[in-house]
């Protein structure tokens, strides 16, 4: 059995029929779904990223699933520029934000438990 590493991965680099898989499957790309686009054309190629992206599935409600939610809205934020991007900062600190709060009043429960 392999042991398998953070985020399911084993730190292997991947392997080359993993990639000449991916590289296929992006020509396939381009013969189905795009035809007629340049497939050395990098508008053509962030929107056939952007359609695999779709396209994509997985379990939703699994810790991979989460992780994996996660990773999409990090890679999403960092592509994002003006309105977008700030808006993502904003979410992100209210997140953080009500995690110190949760965390703050769970301290000063414990604290008012245990001194009485």
């Amino acid at each position: 059995m392999v042991q398998m590493g953070l985020f399911g991965t084993n730190g292997e680099e991947p392997r080359p029929e993993s990639i000449r898989s991916r590289s296929q499957a992006r020509e396939s790309r381009f013969d189905d779904d795009l035809v007629g686009l340049d497939p050395q054309d990098p508008e053509a190629q962030a929107f056939a990223a952007h359609l695999d992206r779709i396209e994509r599935t997985r379990a939703n409600y699994t810790v991979e699933g989460y992780l994996a939610g996660v990773a999409d809205f990090a890679d999403s934020a960092n592509r994002a520029t003006g309105h977008r991007r700030l808006a993502a900062v904003v979410v992100v600190s209210l997140l953080l934000l009500g995690v110190l709060v949760a965390l703050w009043s769970a301290l000063g429960y414990m604290l008012s438990a245990f001194t009485g």
